[in-house]
Formats: structure tokens, sequence, C-alpha cells
């Protein structure tokens, strides 16, 4: 079979259809995808720089109503287990991220049915006003839709209220697979496709920055996998021309230990290796628009999150000082900044510094 029309087209920068992704990675040879792959990174990050950053995942709460069937972190709002991280706990770990380097928070949690808006802008006013420095990339789509709902307002009501009181940018947290039949059954009470979507249009109308994942590996099929991101693609097709838009796409196989999906239906993270080399490298090519896609250590281990730094991949994320909702579910990488750096020293690049903005900073161990 032969694809070489697919890869001119890619490499032109065109876009392939949901049919045309799907044909390519079904059949396409895995060298073949990781040369393509590659040859698009060069295009849209020129040079032998790899990035990668400091932050602190913060979970706000573990309460939450969303009944995700892969998450062992949240509990039932009333469960005695239940807390809301306190003003003084976030100073301990602010400044903790501060000596290690770090500037940024990625703060989200469940989706608590008593926390309204107005805790969370006196949050991060209060954030703010103790640490003027500390960048703020917190919650995602599904805690907006969670807003909207008690506050009975818009998308755009509530992050233009996030935004005034210190939200810098938003993750593409809680997409998983951005299909109605995949989102219906393993996380009923979350947002649905359409509203995550609108989310972040939003977002991009208000010229925020954000990203995008993917958590793919459980009961999606792999034309649902390409119809994410073709979805994903249309998106930052519509943002206006001034807005940062998308700036990176994360994909990460599903982490099934102990999990309902796992327990309850057998379902389990069958993504090898090469699948998510293949993943990284046709994420490149169906996302024509998105500059920056990040590898996932964190959840497929630093050899291969390497060699997708030759299939398309060009960043590396964060060391991620804390992270806890992944973790739980069997996650158990972990890197801190000599480590990350010298993983990707190891595969030839050069390491660098940045922020959620891709602006490039000096590494200054206090």
């Amino acid at each position: 079979m032969n694809f070489t029309n697919l890869y001119k087209k890619a490499i032109n920068l065109e876009c392939l259809t949901i049919d045309e992704g799907l044909l390519l990675y079904e059949n396409a040879p895995s060298e073949e995808l990781i040369y393509i792959g590659n040859k698009l990174r060069q295009i849209h990050n020129p040079g032998n720089i790899v990035t990668w950053q400091i932050d602190r995942n913060v979970n706000i709460t573990n309460a939450c109503i969303s009944q995700c069937k892969f998450c062992n972190f949240y509990k039932k709002p009333n469960d005695e287990n239940v807390y809301i991280t306190s003003i003084e706990e976030y100073k301990v770990k602010i400044e903790e991220l501060f000596k290690l380097g770090g500037e940024q928070l990625l703060l989200q949690g469940g989706l608590h049915p008593k926390l309204k808006l107005d805790f969370y802008t006196n949050l991060f006013r209060e954030l703010k006003s103790l640490y003027p420095n500390i960048k703020l990339h917190a919650l995602g789509p599904p805690e907006i839709v969670h807003l909207a709902r008690l506050e009975k307002k818009s998308f755009k009501k509530i992050l233009g209220s996030l935004v005034k009181s210190g939200l810098d940018s938003l993750p593409g947290a809680g997409a998983e697979i951005l299909c109605g039949r995949v989102r219906k059954s393993i996380s009923p009470a979350k947002a649905n496709t359409q509203q995550w979507l609108d989310v972040m249009r939003e977002a991009h109308n208000l010229n925020m920055v954000t990203s995008a994942t993917m958590m793919f590996g459980h009961i999606e099929t792999k034309k649902e996998r390409i119809e994410h991101l073709v979805a994903l693609r249309k998106v930052q097709s519509e943002k206006p021309e001034t807005s940062p838009g998308f700036l990176a796409f994360i994909p990460w196989p599903f982490q099934d230990k102990n999990t309902f999906l796992q327990k309850e239906f057998g379902i389990n993270n069958e993504v090898s290796s090469e699948e998510y080399i293949r993943t990284i490298a046709i994420s490149r090519i169906m996302l024509s628009n998105i500059k920056n896609i990040q590898a996932s250590w964190l959840t497929v281990g630093k050899d291969i999150a390497q060699i997708c730094l030759h299939a398309g991949a060009n960043d590396f994320g964060s060391i991620m000082i804390e992270e806890n909702v992944v973790s739980s579910a069997g996650a158990g990488y972990k890197f801190d900044a000599k480590g990350i750096q010298n993983a990707i020293l190891e595969t030839g690049f050069t390491p660098q510094l940045r922020n959620q903005k891709y602006e490039f900073l000096e590494y200054n161990l206090k």
C-alpha cells in the first residue's frame, strides 16, 4: 500500500480527513510514520531543542460527583476522607516549588457540588496576593461546565471571572476521548464532547493559553481517536488570529490499576510501546495547526518517551513535583530537573526550560 500522497499532504500542512488519518494509523509502517512525524516536528519547531517545565500539580479537592470509571482519586462529597487544600498547605507547596526553580501551579480537583465560583475566584486572588509571581494553570473544561451549571452562567462569564481573579491558562484536562459514545460510558456526569470543545472556543476568544489532551487505550476505537484529533484541529482553526489557542497536545495511555473499568469490566491498558509512538506520530500528522506535542514520560516511561522525541514530539513535559491522579492508577515514573535534562540530552537534543506560553526560561535552582 502506497501512502506517498498522504505523506505529501501532511508535509504541506494540509488537513488529512478522518478516513485518511485512520488509514495511516492502522496500516502505515511505523518507520514511515516516525519519519513523517519527525519531519513535521522540524517544520513546526526547527532545530535541536526539546522543552521541559517545572511545575507542581496540587489538587484543590478530592470530592467529585463526576463518577469517572477510570479514576481512583475521587471521593464522594460526603466521604470521611474528603479534603479541601488549605491556604497554609498551599504556602508550603509553593515555597517548595520556588526552591526547586518552578513558577507554576497546576491546580485541579474534583467537581465539588458546594464549591462555587466565588470559592475559586477568592482562592486565585489570595494566592496571587501572597505570591504575585506564581502562574496558575488551573481547572479545565469539566470544571468550567460544572461552575456554569452551579451559577447558571455562560462559559464566557465563568472564564472571564476566573481570569480577572488570576487564572493564567487553562489545561486541556478531562478530554479523555471526545466522542459521545465513549464519554457516556466512562464519565457520564462530566462535560460532554460539545461542552468541552465550546469551553475551549470561549477560552480562545478570551485570548487564553490552553492545551489539549487525549487519554486513550480503554473502550475507544482507533477511529474515535482520530475523530478526537480532528475535533481539536477544528477548534484550533476557529480561534482568533491573535489568540494562542492550543499551544500543546498531550496524549497518554489509560492507567488501569484497580480502576472501576478494570475491576468491573476487565478493561486493561493494552497500548504497546509501538502503539504509543505511532500515536505521537499520527497526532503530529493530524494536528497540522498545533505547534507542540508532548511525550508523556509519566505514563510510558523514559525510554519510550525518548523515542517519541524522534517521532514528532518536541516537549518532555514537567518534572511534576506532585501528581496524585494518574499515579493512583499505576503511573509510577519519576523525574527531577537533572534527570529530565539528562534524558533529553541522551536523545541528542538540547533541553530548554519553558513556561506555559512556551517562552524559554533560564534554569536557576534556588
